[in-house]
Formats: structure tokens, sequence, C-alpha cells
């Protein structure tokens, strides 16, 4: 039995007793997160008396632990000024998030109970398309102005803390809201003896600073924090003005909800966006997987379409349909390996569009390596099926076709993802499935020719 079951009816019994005292105790006890993990057992009713006795600042870190579907019931089932009051403690980005997913009416509802620049920023991160940096971004951010005094940014620090998801870079604005300079807690926690220091003396001015537009996509901002191990980014609009931070956490949940779409798109399944494997209804997963399952298996109609056109040569030569399964499940694996080699390196930056040459080059020569390879293995296995029963030279077709098929698969593979990168589609789209049914179109294509010309005569 976890521990969540046996805390139920102590944490009940503080809530019938509306013991206060107990409550702020428990809560403070712990990790916020830890803290959340047993109050979600509670019903939103029960965890509203508890947020009721604690804290505002501790209340919203625990609430953002909580698994969306319960902060979704708490939204949606609590009074609704409270609630108000609740979300504004907590990060922009992660408010627009949740709002985004309550019932549109009681979004409204609470929308309309925020302070006034909370809802200026509600609607300005909610402007921003799903996947851009806009839409990923906090606009919790420590404000300051070049011409301020280490004591002035100090005291100014003190102020916003509270509000702020990091504060280990301090951003420095002119009048108009542009980003000319950065500040790091460190450096100015160093001349802390130095009250009357302007900050400009130090800051790291605008032109070195690494920036990424609220427009841009999601991935860009991830790529850079990877490459410069920033604890956070700005963002800022087409002329400078700086509109909130990517902090690396919310790097980590954008590189983590990639990693999970490219998974699903990997196999041919449509992603699951915000729904789970184990939450997601089964009539919903059935859809997502059939879709893409459905296309497949038209697609395949080309490969019998094929099979068809050189059905007076399968007739002739029965022993050739016992080699196309495996002829053309290698062509699917050489391809779908390249496709995943290819697909990862565009995802990490190592490759773009313009080396398409080069890894051209590099999986024709691959193509050659394995096809030679595979060919050796193909003949091993025709040896072992038919032996004498058929003679060498016909059986030479086999390893002869694994060659081509696994040469041109290999070449298909890794050019498919980069046509989609170039047609501004997502890569991953062109996922091992899909590469598998080309190949196995492609090396049925192969197999049925070369058996036309080189086998077929022989038994007129």
């Amino acid at each position: 039995m976890s521990a969540n079951i046996l805390l139920l009816p102590e944490l009940r019994e503080m809530i019938a007793l509306n013991d206060a005292a107990e409550m702020r105790v428990f809560c403070s006890a712990l990790h916020p997160a830890s803290t959340a993990e047993f109050l979600q057992e509670l019903e939103p009713s029960e965890i509203w008396v508890i947020f009721r006795a604690i804290d505002p600042a501790l209340r919203a870190e625990i609430f953002s632990y909580f698994e969306r579907d319960v902060q979704i019931r708490i939204v949606e089932t609590c009074p609704r000024n409270e609630v108000a009051k609740l979300l504004e403690e907590t990060p922009s980005d992660d408010r627009v998030d949740l709002l985004d997913e309550v019932d549109p009416e009681i979004a409204e509802e609470v929308k309309k109970l925020l302070s006034r620049e909370d809802q200026q920023d509600v609607a300005l991160l909610s402007a921003y398309e799903e996947d851009t940096c806009g839409a990923e971004m906090s606009s919790d951010f420590v404000r300051l102005r070049a011409d301020m005094t280490v004591g002035e940014a100090i005291a100014k620090i003190s102020e916003q803390t509270h509000l702020m998801e990091t504060v280990y870079y301090l951003y420095v604005l002119d009048g108009e809201g542009r980003l000319v300079g950065v500040v790091s807690a460190k450096d100015l926690l160093r001349r802390i003896n130095q009250q009357n220091v302007p900050i400009s003396t130090f800051m790291k001015a605008a032109g070195t600073l690494v920036t990424v537009n609220a427009n841009a996509k999601r991935e860009e901002a991830i790529s850079l924090v990877e490459k410069y191990d920033f604890i956070a980014i700005p963002v800022v609009d087409s002329s400078g003005k700086m509109l909130g931070v990517i902090t690396h956490d919310d790097v980590l949940d954008a590189a983590v909800e990639e990693l999970v779409e490219d998974a699903h798109m990997s196999a041919a399944v449509t992603p699951l966006e915000d729904e789970t494997y184990m939450g997601a209804k089964l009539l919903l997963l059935a859809r997502k997987r059939f879709t893409w399952l459905a296309i497949l298996l038209f697609g395949a109609i080309t490969t019998a379409l094929i099979l068809k056109l050189f059905n007076n040569v399968s007739d002739r030569v029965t022993w050739l349909v016992a080699f196309l399964p495996m002829i053309v499940s290698t062509g699917g694996n050489s391809g779908g390996q390249s496709a995943t080699l290819v697909i990862t390196a565009l995802a990490t930056g190592e490759i773009s569009l313009l080396d398409w040459k080069r890894i051209a080059r590099r999986e024709m020569l691959m193509g050659v390596i394995l096809g030679l390879a595979m060919g050796v293995c193909g003949l091993i296995n025709a040896l072992i099926i038919y032996g004498t029963a058929v003679p060498l030279l016909q059986l030479l077709l086999v390893p002869l076709s694994v060659f081509f098929v696994v040469f041109s698969s290999n070449i298909t593979g890794a050019m498919l993802p980069l046509l989609f990168q170039k047609l501004k589609l997502d890569p991953a789209l062109m996922s091992n499935p899909f590469v598998a049914g080309v190949s196995d179109t492609l090396g049925t294509f192969i197999y049925m020719a070369l058996a036309t010309i080189l086998v077929a005569p022989l038994y007129s």
C-alpha cells in the first residue's frame, strides 16, 4: 500500500477539523513536489481547503507540481476569484498553457478576474502559434535600466524576485523595452560593496547577446540552449523589444515533447499531444493509429501491382517468390537505418539541407559496403534453402538483387527526410514504416525486373 493512501485519512481529518496549523506544517515539511503527490489524491474541494490555509507562494508552487488533469479539475470546480488569485502567482507561460486546456467558458471567466497586467500577459502569450518561442516563453523576468547603480539594481530585484522563474540573468532594457544588455546575478553580487557603480560598466552589451525571435520555432531555442549551456535565453520581437525568456526547464519540457512526438511519428502514430498512453481513450488511440495504418495499407498496393505486372515470370520461375520477403525486408531495414541516422542528425543540428551532396555520397559508399556484405548473406540463405535444387548461376540472382536493393534503399532512406525538410514538413514524418513501404515497392521492382532479364529466359 502506498504512503499516499496511508496519509489520506490523516489529511481528511485535518480538513474535517479545519486544522489550519497542521495543514501549514504538513505542506511546508516536504518538498512541494512531494506534497503535491500526496494532495492530488484528494478531491479538488478538499485540496482547496488546504490551499486556503497556506501561503499563496507555496500554494502556487505545490499547484505547479500537480498533474495537468488535477490542475484542470481545480480550475474548473473551485471558486473562480480564488483560482484567479492562484493563477496570478503561477509562471506566465504555465498559466496560459493551463487556461488553453480548461473549458473555454470557465477560462474566460477566470481571465476576467485576473489583474489587468496579467490579462494583457495572457493575451500576448496566447497570440503566438503553438511550437514557437513566443508560445514557450515566460514574461516573468527581471527588468533593469542601464542608468541604475548596483544598489538600485539589488533593490529592484528584491521587488520582483517573488514573481520570477529565474534571477540568474538580469535584463537591461531601454525606455522602449528594447534589450540593451544583460547582467548576471553573479557579477552583481561580486560588486555588492560597490553600491554606486553603474551596472552599464560591467553588463554584456546587446550586440554580443544570443536571442531568439518570438516567431521562431522552439527547436531554435532548444538548439541554442544546448549549444551555449544557457539557463535562460531572451525572446525578442523584430525590433529588438524584449518580450520574455525561455528558461532551461521550459527547454527541457519542449525537448521531451519533441522527442515523444518524433518517437510517435517514427512508428507512424499521430502524436497524442496532451493525452498520455494510459490516459487516452481506446477509440482515440485506435483513430490515431488507424489513419496511418490505412495510408500505409493503400500505399502497399503498388507492391501488389508490381507483382501482378510480373506474374508471368513468377508463374514460370516458382522459386522466386520464396526470396521476395527476405529481399524487400532487407531493403526496408537498410532504408530505415539511413532515415533514422539522417533524421537524428537533422534534429541535433549536425547536418542541414546544404549537406545533401555529402550525405548522398556517404550513403552510396555505405550502400556498396552493406550491399556486398548482405549479398553474401543472401547467397548463403539461398544455398541453405535450395542447395543444388536450383543451379548456382540462377541463385546468384538473390545476392545481386540484395546488393541493388540495399544500395537504392540506403540512398532513398537518407534523401526522403531531407526532401521533407525542404518542403517545410517534419522529417520525422518520413518514418521507418514509410521508408519501409517505399523500399518494399522499390525492392520488389528491382528483384522482379532482374529476374525477368536474367532468369526468366531460361524457363521459356
